[in-house]
């Protein structure tokens, strides 16, 4: 069975984790605040703070804005759960988006359309590796959180994305465009939101008492995260060369295949087409072929929550399915993705 996503880590990664474990340093240290310098160099920001997890990012950034209860925060409902959670745990009220059903991004009309006085914050995740609208939304005076938790290394407008909003977070897990196993980090242009992130990840030895977390990355983390982020550039070329092999394989069939613009560079961190048949029943069709292809979005955040008005994301959400795509899927497995998509999705037309 291909798996529908996969780490890509070498014998270099394994080192450079050896090296530091015999070191006696394993939790945030140095090797921390150079992930930390190597990422604001490579977003183009002040700077970062590495934190436990992509999560954390979004909890910390949204106390570091001063948001809590009474206050409002949208975002898009085609999204994992991870961003409902952050606006939770601060109390504050999730106001959710509808999405661009060509782009998966969230709908620039929707989003103003539900703005109010009380609107105090925007994340906006940048979905599978391609940017959101970041100018449109920018333009409306409001803090935006950028999600580039799938979307390290693409660009719009030619500046990497997590160089535009007030803060930005980015995610390491595994499956990850690059990885720590479990990590995150967040970006900004602020030396004052910088410095509340880096007082609120830490809560020991401290003059005074407020409520603070313990968010931190270990050196261990960081060193994978460093050696990752120095073949970056080869990830996402492998992802394109894989996305452009897809595309040119599956032009002409009844489905609908990603976009892409020229003010914005997608990474393919999810290779997502529109099928034109049961979603369930293509699911299982590629399983049977040894292929292991997901939903992009398990539940949409609506549904958790039990409402309705959300045509676009419904629609996408009965027809998106999701390639495998890493730059560890051998030559043989993509050809083998290929075959099986072409001989399910041939019936579609």
């Amino acid at each position: 069975m291909i798996p529908h996503s996969k780490p890509t880590i070498d014998k270099n990664d394994a080192e450079l984790l050896s090296q530091v474990m015999l070191s006696g340093q394993i939790a945030q240290g140095e090797k921390v605040a150079d992930f930390e310098r190597q990422m604001a160099r490579f977003i183009g920001v002040k700077g970062c703070v590495a934190t436990s997890s992509g999560t954390a990012g979004l909890h910390l950034s949204l106390i570091a804005l001063g948001i809590g209860q009474g206050d409002q925060v949208l975002f898009p409902t085609y999204v994992c759960a991870a961003l409902l959670n952050a606006v939770n745990y601060v109390r504050a009220t999730p106001v959710l988006v509808d999405i661009n059903p060509r782009s998966f991004n969230l709908d620039v009309c929707d989003l103003k359309a539900k703005l109010t006085p009380k609107s105090k914050a925007v994340i906006l995740p940048h979905m599978f590796g391609l940017p959101a609208d970041i100018d449109e939304i920018m333009a409306l005076g409001i803090p935006v959180i950028e999600d580039c938790a799938q979307a390290v290394g693409a660009t719009f407008q030619k500046k990497p994305v997590g160089s535009f909003g007030t803060l930005a977070v980015f995610s390491f897990y595994a499956t990850k465009v690059m990885t720590t196993g479990e990590g995150g980090m967040v970006a900004s242009h602020s030396q004052a939101l910088l410095e509340k992130l880096k007082d609120l990840r830490e809560y020991d030895e401290k003059d005074n008492y407020r409520l603070r977390f313990n968010y931190k990355m270990s050196d261990l983390q960081a060193a994978l995260g460093l050696a990752q982020l120095a073949r970056l550039a080869d990830f996402v070329s492998q992802r394109r060369k894989t996305a452009d092999l897809y595309s040119a394989s599956l032009k002409g069939f009844a489905v609908d295949l990603p976009q892409e613009s020229e003010d914005r560079r997608h990474i393919f961190f999810r290779y997502v087409i529109r099928a034109k048949r049961p979603l369930a029943a293509i699911l299982r069709s590629f399983e049977q072929r040894g292929v292991c292809c997901r939903r992009p979005v398990h539940k949409s955040l609506h549904r958790f929550l039990g409402l309705s008005g959300f045509p676009w994301t419904e629609e996408v959400s009965k027809s998106a399915l999701s390639l495998p795509i890493y730059p560890s899927l051998k030559d043989e497995e993509t050809k083998k993705v290929i075959e099986a998509a072409q001989g399910i999705l041939r019936y579609c037309l």
